[in-house]
C-alpha cells in the first residue's frame, strides 16, 4: 500500500533504537507508519496461489453458499492448535486442524462441524500464472445499514486467453452470498461452489460475459479494520493488499484492472458526506430520509485502489492549478472538530503536486482530489486513487499538539500518498512480490521531496539511521527477505522496512550511477511505456537502463537476494608513482533460504581528503584493467562512484601529491556495512573536515559505536568506566561550531542507539548498553555543562510557531541539549527542564522538556506525567505520545507501569495507533523489554493472543519483537523461545502472527 510505517514515537519526536521494525514510516505512512513498528516518518500493499480447501463431498452442497456467520468478529483463517508446538513452519502439525472462529457475541453453537483446514500455503513468486479472465468493467453498488450492508457487484468479464474454458475462482473471505448471475440468469447451485476463500463458477461462458454477485457483510464487526468497516460511526474502506475480498468475491490481485462505478446508498442523517473514487457524476435524495452518490473512475485500476466513506464529515477545501492550467479542487475531510488542525496537510499536498510537476514532470490527472482522515486505521495513509484515506495523527497538526517531528512526518506522508498517484496508481504492481517497485520507489520520491523542503543532510541522516535502526537487523533476522520476496503466507506481513526503506536506496543507487538527468530519463521512458499497466521490477531496471543506453551488472541481485552485504577496505599509498590504492572485497551473510550469495553491485561514492582538509582533484583511475578518465568537460572532479560488483576488486587514483585521507560511501550511496581500516584520528580528522556533511556526521558515528562497544567490554568485565577526553573535545569543537547547521549539530552530538549497538555484539548484552549509554550521556553532560546550557539559553525564543527548517533545527538542538542536561538529575538542571516545560509555547518544546524529566524516576517525573495528561485528556493523538513516552522508558521495571496503563481508560486495544504507542512503544526499551526475569517477554506474549483476537495484522507487528530472540544469551533465549511456543501452540491464531511466529522459532 502506499500505507508508510511510522514508529511509534516518531511522530512524538522520539526515536528511541531498541526496536526492531517489521513494516514501514509509509503504511503507518503508510509506518507506523513503524513500520516494524515504526518508522520514523520522514508510516508506512499475481496470481495469488492461495490454498484451495478439501471438501468432502457431503460440502458441496448448496448449504456452503451462506457459509458466512453473521455474529463473525474475527477476520481471518484461524487453526486449533496443539500442546506441543513446532518449530517448523511446515509442521504437518497443522494438517489435521480445524478452523474456529471467534464471535462478538456469543460461541458457535456446539453443534457446529468445523471444517478442515489445510496447512497454511506458502505463495511463491515462481508460480505466478497470468489471470484466466479479466474484468473491463466494475459497477458496485452499496446499500450501508446499521446492521448490515449489502453489496452488488457487476462485472463486464473476458477470457484473459483466447478460447479459455477455466473456471473463474474469486477470491472472498467472510461474506454472505446472496446470488449470482451470470447474463442476467441465476445460477443453479451445481454451477458454482463456495468455500471459505474463493466462490468458483465451473463453467463459465465463452467469450464476454456479465457476471452479477450480491453479498451481505457487517462492516460493524470488522475489528480487523480490512475491507469495509465502521471507525467511530463511519464507513471507511481499507482493500491493499486483500481487503476487497471482504466486501465482494472478485478477482483480488493487481494485475486485474477495470473502470470502476460505485453508487452507495445510506441514511442522509447519519451518512450526510458519501464519497468514492474519481468523479461524483450524480447525487440525490430517497425515500425513507435515504440519499445516494454515484461516483465515476475514469482511469482503470485493481481492486486494492477501491475506497469509499460515509460518515458525518467537515472539509477544508482549496485548489491548485496545474501546469497546464487545469484547476483541482482539494478537499480534507475530517470531524468538524479537527477542520482547524487539517492547514499544514493542504500545505503539504499543495507543495507535493507542485514539486511533482516541476522534478519529474507528473501533473495530477483528475479535477478532484479527497483526503479523508481515520482515527483507526492500521497503517499510516492509504493511495487510492482521488481518495486518499489517512490515519489522524499524519494529518492532524496544531503547534499546541502536534511536535517537529508530526508537522515533518504530514509532510513526508501526504507527499508519499500523492506521489503514488503515478508511481503505484497509473503504474502498479503485476503482482504482490512487486511491491517495492511501487513502495521504495515512491519512499525515495518522498525523501528527495523533503529533503528539498528542508536541509538535504539531515534528512538523509535521518533516513540511513531509520535503516540501520530497523532494517538492518531485519536482513539479519528470521524474517530477513529480498526488496522483491520470493514467497508468503500473510502479503501484510511484507510491509516492512526491507521492502520501502532498503527498496528506497535501491531506487537511490540509479540516480547515484545516472545522476539526477538520467534518473530522470529513466522516469519518463518508465511511464512512456508503462502508464495504465501493471509491471514488475524488471520492466523498471529495463527503463532505467535502457533510457541510458547502459546496463548496471549484478544490479537485479538486489531485488533478488536478502542480506546486508559488508564492504571491507583496505588502503595503500605509493609516494613514488603518487597512486592512491583503495581494495574493496564484499561479502553478503546467509539468510533463511539463501546460504550463498552472488556479488552484488554497489555503488560507493569516494572523495580524497588532502592534509589541509580539501577535496583532492581527481582526474583518473585504474581498474579491471582498464585506465579510466575522471574528468567532466575538462575539468577534474571531486568526488567520483566506483562500480563495485567483484567479490574483491581494486581501484588505484593517478595523480596524488600526498598520501590522503579516504572519504567513503558519501551520501551513503549503497545500503552496506562498511569495515574500513580508517584509525581513530583518520575519524576525527573527517569528522572536522570532509566536505560530505553526512561522512562527516558518519565519522562521529563510528567513533561513538567504537567507543561504546569498547565500554561494553569494561563494564562486562567489571572496569571503571573512563570517557575518552578527545571524544568529548571532539563533540564540543562540534557544539561550538557556529558554521554547521544547527539540525546538524542536534544528530551530531547524538548517541547511537541501543539497539543499533546491540546489533554489532556477537551475544546481544541489553543491561551492559544501557550502562554504557547512560554513563556516556552523562559524562558528557557534566563535561559539557556549561557548552550545553548557554546552548539551551541562545536557543530559547518567545515568537510564534513556525514550520520551517531554521525554526524546527533550533528546536531540535535545544531540545537535545535539554535532554543531555536533565540526565544529571541534579535540582538545577531539573528546575531548568521544569522551567522550559511550563513556559512552553508548543508542543516540540512541551513534550521535549517532559521527555528530559522522565528520564529520572521520581515524584517530579509522576507529577509532570500527571500535569500533562491532565491538561491535554481530551486530545486522542496527545494521550498517544503520553502512553509513547512512557511506554518507551527505560525506568527500571517499567513493564509494571505499562501492565497499568492497559486498564488506562484512554487506552484502547481496537485502535491501532495507541497499540502502537504502548506496545510497541515498550518493545523498544530494550532494557524493559528483554528485562532478565522474563517480564517482557510474557507480558509482550499475552497482548499478543489478546491483539490477535481483534486485529491480527497489528498482532503480528508486534510479535516481530521477538524474531531476533536467539541474539541473546542463553537465559533470555529460553525465555523468549516459551513465549514464542505459547503464541504457536494457542488456538484459533492467524495467519498473520502464526508466520512471523513460526519462522522466527525455525530461525
Amino acid at each position: 500500500m502506499a500505507r508508510r510505517l511510522i514508529s511509534p514515537c516518531q511522530g512524538s519526536g522520539l526515536l528511541n533504537a531498541g526496536f526492531l521494525g517489521v513494516f514501514s514510516s509509509h503504511h503507518m505512512i503508510h509506518l507506523l507508519c513503524f513500520s516494524s513498528l515504526f518508522l520514523p516518518p520522514n508510516s508506512i500493499p499475481c496470481l495469488y496461489q492461495y490454498h484451495r480447501l478439501p471438501l468432502s463431498s457431503s460440502h458441496r452442497s448448496s448449504q456452503l453458499k451462506n457459509c458466512y456467520l453473521p455474529n463473525l468478529r474475527k477476520e481471518v483463517s484461524h487453526w486449533t492448535r496443539p500442546a506441543t508446538p513446532s518449530l517448523s513452519l511446515y509442521s504437518a502439525r497443522l494438517a489435521s486442524k480445524r478452523t474456529t472462529c471467534s464471535v462478538a457475541t456469543e460461541p458457535p453453537p456446539s453443534t457446529t462441524e468445523e471444517p478442515e483446514m489445510d496447512l497454511p500455503k506458502e505463495i511463491f513468486l515462481k508460480e505466478y500464472k497470468k489471470p484466466d479472465y479479466l474484468f473491463d468493467s466494475v459497477n458496485l453498488e452499496f446499500q450501508l445499514g446499521e446492521d448490515k450492508t449489502i453489496v452488488t457487484s457487476k462485472i463486464a468479464v473476458s477470457p484473459g486467453t483466447e478460447g479459455t474454458s477455466s473456471p473463474l475462482t474469486l477470491h472472498g473471505h467472510d461474506l454472505k452470498l446472496l446470488s449470482i448471475k451470470v447474463n442476467g440468469k441465476d445460477l443453479k447451485s451445481e454451477d458454482y461452489m463456495v468455500d471459505s476463500r474463493h466462490l468458483t463458477v465451473s463453467r463459465p461462458p465463452g467469450g464476454t460475459f456479465n457476471l452479477e454477485i450480491v453479498t451481505e457483510i457487517y462492516p460493524q464487526l470488522n475489528t480487523s479494520l480490512e475491507g469495509l468497516y465502521k471507525s467511530t460511526g463511519n464507513f471507511c474502506t481499507q482493500c491493499e493488499a486483500e481487503g476487497f475480498r471482504k466486501i465482494t468475491y472478485f478477482q483480488d490481485r493487481p494485475d486485474v484492472m477495470a473502470t470502476y462505478t460505485c453508487r452507495i446508498e445510506a441514511d442522509k442523517t447519519l451518512y450526510p458526506v458519501l464519497l468514492s473514487n474519481g468523479n461524483l457524476i450524480e447525487q440525490g435524495d430517497l425515500q425513507g430520509g435515504k440519499h445516494y452518490a454515484l461516483w465515476e473512475d475514469p482511469f482503470k485500476k485493481p481492486s486494492y485502489l477501491f475506497a469509499l466513506v460515509a460518515g458525518q464529515l467537515d472539509c477544508r477545501e482549496d485548489s491548485f492549478t496545474t501546469c497546464s492550467g487545469r484547476k483541482v479542487t482539494l478537499r480534507i475531510w475530517t470531524p468538524g472538530q479537527d477542520l482547524a488542525k487539517t492547514a499544514h496537510a493542504m500545505y503539504s499536498l499543495k507543495a507535493a503536486m507542485k514539486w511533482d510537476e516541476e522534478v519529474f514532470g507528473l501533473e495530477y490527472d483528475l479535477d478532484l482530489f479527497n483526503i479523508v482522515v481515520v482515527p483507526d486505521f492500521n497503517m499510516g495513509a492509504m493511495e487510492n486513487k482521488s481518495l486518499n484515506i489517512f490515519q489522524s495523527r499524519l494529518v492532524l497538526a496544531s503547534p499546541e499538539t502536534a511536535t517537529d517531528g508530526d508537522y515533518a512526518a504530514i509532510l513526508g506522508v501526504v507527499g508519499h500518498e500523492y506521489f503514488h498517484n503515478w508511481t503505484g496508481n497509473r503504474v502498479t504492481c503485476r503482482d504482490w512480490f512487486q511491491l517495492t517497485l511501487k513502495e521504495g520507489l515512491t519512499v525515495f520520491r518522498d525523501q528527495e521531496f523533503s529533503s528539498d523542503l528542508g536541509c538535504r543532510t539531515v534528512k538523509r541522516i535521518a533516513d540511513v539511521s531509520k535503516l540501520r535502526t530497523y532494517q538492518f537487523p531485519q536482513d539479519a533476522g528470521p524474517m530477513a527477505h529480498p526488496i522483491r520476496p520470493h514467497s508468503y503466507i500473510k502479503m501484510d506481513n511484507f510491509y516492512t522496512v526491507t521492502v520501502y526503506e532498503k527498496g528506497a536506496e535501491v531506487v537511490r543507487m540509479y540516480k547515484t550511477m545516472f545522476g539526477a538527468s538520467g534518473f530522470r530519463k529513466g522516469m519518463d521512458l518508465y511511464f512512456q511505456r508503462h502508464d495504465g499497466q501493471a509491471v514488475t521490477c524488471e520492466d523498471f531496471y529495463a527503463a532505467m537502463c535502457d533510457a541510458n543506453n547502459t546496463q548496471l551488472p549484478n544490479f537485479l541481485q538486489w531485488y533478488s537476494q536478502a542480506g546486508t552485504p559488508t564492504v571491507k577496505v583496505s588502503s595503500s599509498y605509493d609516494a613514488s608513482s603518487q597512486t592512491f590504492s583503495l581494495k574493496f572485497s564484499q561479502e553478503v551473510p546467509p539468510t533463511p533460504g539463501q546460504p550463498v550469495k552472488e556479488p552484488m553491485f554497489i555503488p560507493i561514492a569516494v572523495g580524497l581528503v588532502d592534509s589541509t582538509g580539501k577535496d583532492m582533484p581527481l582526474t583518473s583511475i585504474y581498474s579491471d584493467g582498464m585506465l579510466q578518465s575522471l574528468t567532466s568537460d575538462g575539468q577534474p572532479v571531486f568526488t567520483t562512484v566506483l562500480q563495485f560488483n567483484k567479490k574483491e576488486e581494486e581501484f588505484i587514483f593517478n595523480n596524488i601529491p600526498e598520501k590522503p585521507v579516504p572519504s567513503l560511501l558519501r551520501g551513503y550511496s549503497a545500503p552496506v556495512r562498511l569495515d574500513s581500516d580508517l584509525t581513530e584520528s583518520d575519524l576525527f580528522f573527517l569528522l572536522a573536515n570532509d566536505s560530505d556533511e553526512f561522512n562527516r556526521w558518519e565519522a562521529g558515528q563510528v567513533l561513538s559505536r567504537k567507543l561504546m562497544l569498547s565500554l561494553v567490554a569494561d563494564f562486562q568485565q567489571q572496569k571503571t568506566l573512563a570517557l575518552n577526553p578527545k571524544f568529548v573535545d571532539g563533540l564540543r569543537s562540534i557544539l561550538r561550531n557556529t558554521s554547521l547547521d544547527k539540525e546538524f549539530i542536534a544528530k551530531a552530538i547524538t548517541l547511537p542507539g541501543q539497539g543499533e549497538i546491540m546489533d554489532m555484539m556477537p551475544v546481544a548484552d541489553p543491561d551492559a548498553v544501557h550502562a554504557v549509554r547512560t554513563f556516556i550521556k552523562k559524562e558528557l553532560a557534566l563535561q559539557l555543562k556549561d557548552d550545553l546550557l548557554s546552548t539551551v539559553t541562545n536557543n530559547r525564543s518567545s515568537e510564534a510557531y513556525t514550520f520551517n527548517h531554521d525554526s524546527m533545527a533550533r528546536r531540535a538542538l535545544k531540545n537535545t541539549c535539554l535532554a543531555y542536561l536533565a540526565s544529571l538529575n541534579e535540582p538545577d538542571t531539573t528546575e531548568l527542564a521544569f522551567i522550559e516545560y511550563k513556559s512552553a509555547t508548543n508542543m516540540t518544546e512541551q513534550f521535549a522538556a517532559l521527555a528530559a524529566l522522565s528520564q529520572n524516576p521520581g515524584q517530579v517525573r509522576d507529577d509532570t506525567l500527571l500535569d500533562f495528561y491532565n491538561k491535554w485528556q481530551h486530545d486522542y493523538l496527545v494521550v498517544s505520545k503520553w502512553f509513547a513516552l512512557q511506554a518507551t522508558s527505560d525506568i527500571p521495571g517499567n513493564v509494571a507501569n505499562v501492565q497499568k496503563l492497559l486498564g488506562h481508560p484512554a487506552f484502547d486495544m481496537r485502535n491501532p495507533n495507541k497499540v502502537y504507542s504502548l506496545i510497541g512503544g515498550f518493545c523498544g526499551s530494550p532494557v524493559n523489554f528483554h528485562a532478565k526475569d522474563g517480564s517482557g517477554y510474557k507480558f509482550l506474549g499475552e497482548v499478543v493472543l489478546q491483539l490477535d483476537k481483534i486485529n491480527p495484522q497489528v498482532a503480528s507487528r508486534m510479535v516481530s519483537a521477538f524474531s531476533r530472540w536467539r541474539r541473546y544469551d542463553e537465559s533470555r533465549q529460553a525465555l523468549a523461545k516459551a513465549q514464542l511456543e505459547m503464541i504457536v501452540s494457542a488456538n484459533g491464531l492467524s495467519e498473520n502472527v502464526y508466520e512471523i511466529a513460526s519462522k522466527s522459532l525455525a530461525a
